[in-house]
Order: C-alpha cells, then structure tokens, then sequence
C-alpha cells in the first residue's frame, strides 16, 4: 500500500471511529508504529484530524474530507458508474454537474468519450455548466467542452461554488441533463445531500434540467442524508453500480425511475 491509499485509509478508519490509536491503526493497516505516526503528524498539519497522545481523533471543523482523499473510496465502482452516464450525453448537449467524486469522474468519462467520437467540431462541443472549481479546472483545456462556472463562495471541503451568486447565474439557464451526485437517494424522500448550502444548488441544477440523472454508488441507494434536494419524481435515470441488490433498486424501478447498473 502507497503513501496516498495508506492515508485514505487511515481517514476512513478515523472517520468510522472518530478516534484511533497510533497501536490499532498501524495493526489495522500492517505497518509500523513509525509510519502511522507520520502519517498522523502530517494529516494534523493539514487540518485533517488533531493529533491526540497516542493517536488522533476527527477535527471537529473536517466533517467532509476533500476530494483527493476521498477519491479512492469505491474508485473502479465509480470509474464505471462514470463511463455508463457519459454514454448517455451527446455532442451539444447542455450539461449541468454538481461536485463530489462520482461526478467528477464523469466529468472526465465526458471529455474521454467526446475525444473518442469522430469528426465532433467545436460547434458540436459540450456546454458543461457546473458549481465544482476542480471540475472547471480540469476540463477547461478542452476544446470539445465549454465550461460555465455557476459562480459564489468556494467551500475548502468539496470544490463547490454556494450562495445567493449561483442561483442568478443557473436562474437564466437552460439544460439537457444534469448529473447529479448525491449523498444519499431514498425511494420515498428522494436525493439528498450533507450540506444544506450545496443542496440548495443542486435543486436548481434539476428544476434547469429537462431531465435528471442521478449517479450514486450502492452504499448510497435507499440512503437519506440531511438536506433534500429533489423527490424522486424528478429523477429520470439511476445510474449506481453492479454490487446493488435488486431489493435496493426495485423501489426505484416501481416508481419508474430507469435504473442502470454499471
């Protein structure tokens, strides 16, 4: 196990226990006592967790972990999700993309496919409107992608743009699909999400869109996290991966939302 995966692991664990001693963590992980102390030393210096005597606990401000540690969690279940929703977007099409990793996967399954069609001009591109800064970052030096930036106030723990800015823009636009991410999607209370602020986003996202494509790995379906986003009767598609049960997706299917597992 690398550097990088080590340290997602060690965050993972911690934000399943909430504290973690330098002793269970190194068990847990098969490494030396001396690797997870550095490794705790330089989580804490990123303001990740607090380094305890003897260990570490979840800093009470990193309730989120930003995105480059949470990459690797379930990475090959979204890594298909991703290529089974970009299959559904076509040259001109207006895209609306929330933050989070599934959909920044996409993002990137986009771009991928788009390079892969032929003869697709620039007039054909994809018009990307989204409220995630490293979506935006990553896909700007594409020339097959126009991206819109919805615009408001960075939050440091997902990339994503909230605030009373993003409704103005998002108010005067129009979109073919939006892909949305979410953190939990429930039969009876629909797609939610953590944060309230992020939300409220995203519910804007999908009363833009003509249609709606959730993307959610299996440990999100039938989930319900703190801040609605939209019923179910607003989703379209469920694109989640193959390791969910038919008792998970039967629910969705009976409430006629078109379901694909990847």
């Amino acid at each position: 196990m690398d550097k990088h995966a080590r340290r997602n692991a060690l965050l993972e664990l911690l934000g399943s226990t909430e504290q973690l001693s330098v002793e269970e963590a190194a068990q847990r992980l098969d490494v030396s006592p001396a690797t997870i102390r550095r490794d705790f030393d330089e989580l804490s210096q990123q303001q990740l967790l607090v380094r305890t005597r003897g260990g570490a606990r979840v800093s009470a401000v990193t309730y989120e972990l930003p995105l480059r540690y949470k990459a690797a969690a379930r990475a090959e279940e979204k890594s298909r999700i991703a290529a089974a929703a970009a299959a559904l977007v076509e040259p001109g099409m207006m895209v609306g993309l929330n933050g989070g990793t599934t959909t920044t996967e996409v993002a990137r399954a986009i771009a991928l496919r788009l390079g892969q069609l032929p003869g697709v001009p620039d007039t054909d591109a994809v018009t990307l409107v989204t409220n995630a800064l490293n979506i935006a970052h990553e896909l700007t030096i594409r020339p097959d992608v126009k991206v819109v930036l919805t615009g408001g106030v960075a939050r440091a723990r997902s990339y994503e743009l909230v605030g009373p800015l993003a409704p103005l823009v998002l108010g005067e636009l129009s979109l073919d699909v939006t892909l949305l991410g979410v953190d939990g999607i429930d039969a009876r209370q629909g797609a939610s999400a953590r944060n309230e602020a992020e939300a409220g986003i995203n519910k804007i996202l999908v009363e833009r869109a003509e249609r709606v494509i959730v993307v959610a790995d299996a440990t999100k379906v039938g989930q319900r996290a703190f801040a609605r986003i939209c019923g179910l009767d607003a989703v379209d598609t469920l694109v989640t991966d193959r390791s969910a049960t038919d008792a998970q997706l039967e629910p969705f299917e009976a409430a006629g939302v078109k379901v694909i597992r990847a």
